[in-house]
């Protein structure tokens, strides 16, 4: 058995779906297709897994890793890598793609700022990554908790890089600008698929907010790395793909991720079809030839994976590209 079946495939999940996820019940149920051999990893239950695993439920911390079903949390937590989950765990938007149990949130932790720093210092994290779930229940939708995390693992993990995945704060004022101020290294916010799927998989956004959203982050820092990602499979086209590299490129976005959607559920958003790996590496090809500065594309990347990795290697290209301007003056 893989880590996949596990997540996706648990017989206890299908029956939990309509209670974790009472706003699908009433879809149909859709078929979840057999995965391809290239889709397979292998379950977790390493040493250094389950140490990975004790520390974060020891600190009282939610992962995106385990609430999203990621498929790369065997591989990560070995690595002890993690992607925090701040906010709790119930989310007011109800994505059909999206693992994530839906309803009215907890208040927030003010403690869990420096909770999450602290286990950034426990894990030896170089570079960490800060999610969340959809508080359009708070005013400024939680921009200020962000801040706070930020200042927290700034203060007890001085040389850690920092990465915020960040809901889209729809209609609220002032807040991308509380956490641009607060100084990430990378701002990521996922336009997740192409706009005419926005209606069935994505009804609570809006595709040209969230571009504006990633237009604006660069604006109110032109040195803060952006970043944003897309889920194929669900019934997108190519040309639709290549439409939304454009309009990311157009809203100076530097760092595109490209992944296969897994459907979590019967009541999720069915999979139109796998894409392969030799597809992945021809979208791989195209987005850099639209100029981006770094490409992840395969059917297991997912926006945090590798993410210290892949940070190092957009770096190290903004230098290229500053020493190549600099020679053509």
């Amino acid at each position: 058995m893989t880590v996949l079946d596990l997540l996706h495939d648990d017989p206890r999940k299908k029956t939990g779906a309509a209670l974790r996820h009472p706003e699908k019940a009433g879809r149909p149920d859709a078929p979840i297709l057999r995965k391809p051999p290239w889709i397979r990893v292998k379950a977790p239950g390493s040493k250094a897994w389950t140490e990975t695993s004790g520390l974060l439920k020891g600190a009282g911390l939610a992962t995106v890793c385990q609430e999203a079903a990621c498929p790369n949390i065997g591989e990560c937590w070995e690595k002890k890598h993690a992607t925090f989950m701040i906010m709790g765990e119930v989310c007011t938007r109800a994505c059909a793609f999206c693992n994530v149990a839906t309803g009215l949130p907890a208040p927030l932790d003010p403690t869990e700022p420096e909770r999450v720093a602290e286990a950034t210092r426990a894990l030896g994290l170089t570079h960490v990554v800060v999610t969340s779930v959809d508080r359009d229940d708070l005013d400024d939708g939680g921009a200020d908790h962000f801040a706070r995390t930020i200042s927290a693992i700034r203060a007890a993990c001085p040389g850690t890089t920092i990465e915020v995945l960040t809901p889209d704060f729809l209609r609220k004022a002032g807040a991308l600008e509380r956490v641009i101020e607060a100084g990430p290294d990378v701002f990521n916010h996922n336009l997740e698929t192409v706009p005419s799927l926005y209606v069935s998989v994505r009804p609570g956004a809006r595709y040209f907010h969230s571009l504006r959203l990633l237009q604006r982050a660069k604006e109110l820092n032109p040195a803060t790395f952006t970043k944003s990602g897309i889920m194929v499979g669900l019934g997108e086209s190519r040309i639709e793909v290549m439409q939304v590299m454009d309009d990311m490129r157009s809203a100076e976005v530097d760092f595109i991720t490209i992944g296969q959607y897994l459907q979590p559920s019967r009541k999720h958003h069915p999979i139109a079809g796998f894409v392969t790996p030799e597809e992945f590496e021809s979208y791989k090809t195209l987005a850099y030839a639209k100029g981006f500065s770094y490409v992840a594309s395969s059917p297991l990347t997912r926006s945090s994976h590798h993410a210290g990795e892949d940070f190092a290697k957009l770096r190290e290209a903004r230098s290229r590209q500053a020493l190549a301007n600099a020679g053509g003056r």
